[in-house]
């Protein structure tokens, strides 16, 4: 059977595909109107639905047309196709992966969308002066003034300074602490040291932060653009972590705290309090 549609690319003549046409893109099923994918001129999905026979295309055991492709990163594919517009999550983390697949379906105005703007003005490659995945919005601040000033020395003096030395971002602290009290007397009250104090996380930031006083042992192959909450101090005192915090440019914004409570023997009325705090940091 051949339909009539009026929208595609070639309008006013029949067409082998329906209205709604099901893919499946690498595994994942898509359902979505000949209009949508026909709506983008010269594209790949253009020439594969404006042709005058479907037998070329392929198909899975259930008829669905199939593309060979990442099947997650097509849904923004598919969305820039509806409106030409690019709407991504914040700190999306796969924009170069997007940027290939937009070129595999022939999408120049995505492609441009998702290209760095000082990629063509850098002596670095087709890369550019990136910002870190995981830490975008930065990243993009930096690069859009250098690309006012358009100069590719500034790229790789000092988008590397601000990248090393002055994200923006989170570090939480944490300790446990726990002290004994008899029934008699709040005086007799018997606190024990801190015994660990705990560093959460980008690994770059702990490392910048707090140096040779941060203990890696318990997560020491943790890239730096990752987030960890596996380190902790070599000191027990919170106002050092507090002034190397200060120090660094970072602000406290939110802390908290839960307790719990338990006889210390059965014998005695004496209670042992133990408490969990953490203290969330955020250098802008």
């Amino acid at each position: 059977f051949y339909f009539r549609e009026n929208n595609s690319g070639i309008s006013g003549e029949e067409v082998p595909f329906p209205e709604i046409i099901e893919l499946n893109v690498g595994g994942q099923v898509y359902i979505t109107r000949y209009s949508t994918l026909t709506s983008v001129p010269d594209s790949l999905l253009w020439e594969m639905f404006t042709q005058k026979s479907a037998k070329g295309l392929a198909r899975d055991t259930k008829g669905r047309f199939f593309v060979d492709r990442d099947g997650f990163l097509f849904r923004y594919i598919l969305d820039y196709m509806r409106d030409q517009q690019l709407v991504l999550p914040d700190h999306f983390p796969e924009r170069g992966r997007l940027q290939r697949e937009a070129e595999f379906f022939n999408l120049p105005e995505l492609v441009k969308l998702l290209t760095p703007k000082i990629s063509k003005q850098n002596s670095l490659g087709d890369e550019g002066c990136q910002s870190d995945p995981e830490d975008a919005s930065p990243g993009v601040d930096t690069v859009r003034t250098l690309s006012s000033v358009g100069a590719a020395a500034a790229c790789s003096s000092l988008v590397p300074s601000v990248m090393d030395g002055k994200r923006s971002g989170f570090i939480t602290i944490g300790y446990r602490g726990s002290y004994t009290l008899s029934r008699d007397s709040h005086t007799d009250a018997k606190f024990r040291r801190v015994a660990r104090i705990m560093v959460c996380g980008k690994t770059s930031l702990a490392k910048e932060v707090f140096g040779e006083t941060l203990n890696e042992s318990r997560d020491p192959d943790r890239p730096p653009e990752r987030y960890t909450s596996r380190y902790y101090l070599k000191f027990t005192f919170l106002e050092q972590a507090f002034d190397k915090l200060a120090d660094a440019g970072f602000h406290m914004v939110a802390c908290n705290s839960t307790g719990t409570c338990a006889f210390a023997h059965e014998q005695t009325d004496d209670k042992i309090w133990t408490s969990y705090t953490e203290y969330v940091f955020y250098r802008e």
